[in-house]
């Protein structure tokens, strides 16, 4: 896709050339030419796997820094849920949400409590949906870009609402601008982010023409900051927390299906199970679900690769959290109800396509499987592609030969050895 950004970059200097992370990209976006990776950005979807997988740590993540909140006269935290999961013995998000002010920030506006609106938008919508179920969530901007580029038919069942940091930008903008005066260009709306894929969803939206996101931190470089402030808020805690059970629910796998108070759904994590289960759905195995939550991550997003804690520690310690809360603090008013859908259609994104048509496409699947049948079948890696079709898919692309199977390579030169030896053997 023309202009698509992406949040997952190689640091090619710390590159090895193993094939580590081209074994483990869900959607064969990386490839190994030269002694090092690089990444097919429109193969791409941010999922994270190649910098959890790298033992090098040759892939990074796009983010902001701190800093970022000295370019705005008032600056507005947006946590996300699973920011709570990180701390050992917290009973008490308002301890993190007053950290956040004294860190700098002037307002906080919790992600969890845009959640809860979104959850009742949910139950609304598929209500009144029964032809478009099961309906898929899209609060996982990983997920939703795989749909986009490899699973079109499944792209109506997308639930069109925006995802609860989206919807949240938007509430707390609209706050800060009428309680200081200020125009939004002096507002800084900064997301606490677990993961890149969300990065992306602000820099390149899909469902939105724009975010009201004006900078992304990681919850990695937030959570070193904020410990000190969190000792000192212990002596005066601030009441900021607005959101209940179901709102921070959200921060792990099964919270959002949750929280639509039915049992017709399937909960998944975890970008292998994920795939497996639109692989199911685009072959209509699954009958009368209502709704499908699907989270790239282990966990759901306590498992993004910018958080610190093991995902399922993680997920104990927002279990705990939820305990004493009421089941919701946040409900949904007239406004968000008109303003909380997506505007724009989603588009297929054929990113995989070979030919520039359908027939030039069926030529060249020809020749991708003529080319499998020289190829040995050991998916080994060697050639820089994860599999043998890859390579294959790439050769016809024009981007790799067929000297790069280190197999023919070695068969090629036997035979041009045996050739120098006949022709010496004949002087």
């Amino acid at each position: 896709m023309s202009g698509f950004f992406n949040s997952v970059n190689l640091k090619k200097e710390l590159c090895m050339g193993c094939i580590n992370c081209i074994k483990r990209c869900p959607t064969q976006a990386i490839r190994v030419r030269d002694g090092k990776a690089f990444i097919v950005k429109e193969f791409c979807i941010d999922c994270g796997e190649c910098i959890r997988i790298c033992p090098h740590h040759a892939k990074e993540a796009t983010y902001d820094s701190i800093s970022i909140m000295e370019n705005f006269e008032y600056k507005v935290a947006l946590p996300a849920p699973s920011l709570y999961g990180q701390f050992n013995n917290l009973e008490d998000i308002n301890i993190v949400l007053t950290a956040l002010k004294m860190m700098g920030f002037n307002d906080v506006y919790e992600v969890s409590s845009a959640a809860e609106i979104v959850s009742e938008l949910t139950r609304k919508y598929v209500a009144e949906n029964e032809d478009k179920w099961p309906i898929i969530s899209t609060a996982c901007p990983t997920v939703v870009r795989l749909i986009q580029v490899r699973f079109p038919n499944l792209i109506d069942h997308l639930l069109p609402i925006y995802a609860p940091v989206d919807l949240a930008a938007i509430n707390a903008k609209k706050k800060a601008m009428e309680e200081t005066g200020l125009p939004p260009e002096k507002i800084g709306i900064i997301f606490i982010s677990p993961c890149p894929a969300k990065v992306t969803a602000v820099k390149s939206p899909i469902g939105i023409e724009k975010s009201e996101i004006d900078g992304v931190l990681a919850i990695k470089e937030v959570y070193t900051s904020l410990l000190p402030f969190m000792k000192k808020s212990m002596n005066k805690v601030e009441d900021i927390g607005k959101s209940g059970r179901i709102g921070i629910g959200w921060g792990s796998s099964g919270g959002e299906a949750g929280a639509l108070l039915t049992d017709n759904y399937l909960a998944a994590d975890g970008i292998d199970n994920v795939i497996r289960v639109l692989d199911d759905l685009e072959d209509q195995k699954f009958d009368k679900l209502e709704f499908i939550e699907l989270n790239a991550c282990s966990g759901g997003c306590v498992g993004g690769v910018l958080t610190v804690e093991n995902p399922y520690i993680a997920k104990v310690k927002l279990k705990r959290l939820r305990k004493y809360l009421p089941v919701a603090g946040t409900h949904l008013s007239s406004d968000e109800s008109n303003e909380a859908f997506w505007t724009d259609e989603v588009p297929f994104e054929p990113v995989f396509k070979i030919g520039k048509d359908m027939k030039d496409s069926i030529k060249k699947m020809a020749r991708v499987e003529e080319l499998c049948t020289k190829f040995p079948g050991l998916d080994c890696g060697s050639c820089g592609a994860p599999t043998c079709k890859a390579l294959a898919e790439d050769i016809v692309r024009g981007v790799a030969k067929e000297g790069d199977c280190i197999h023919i390579l070695r068969d090629y030169i036997h035979r041009l050895s045996d050739e120098l030896s006949r022709i010496d053997s004949k002087r």
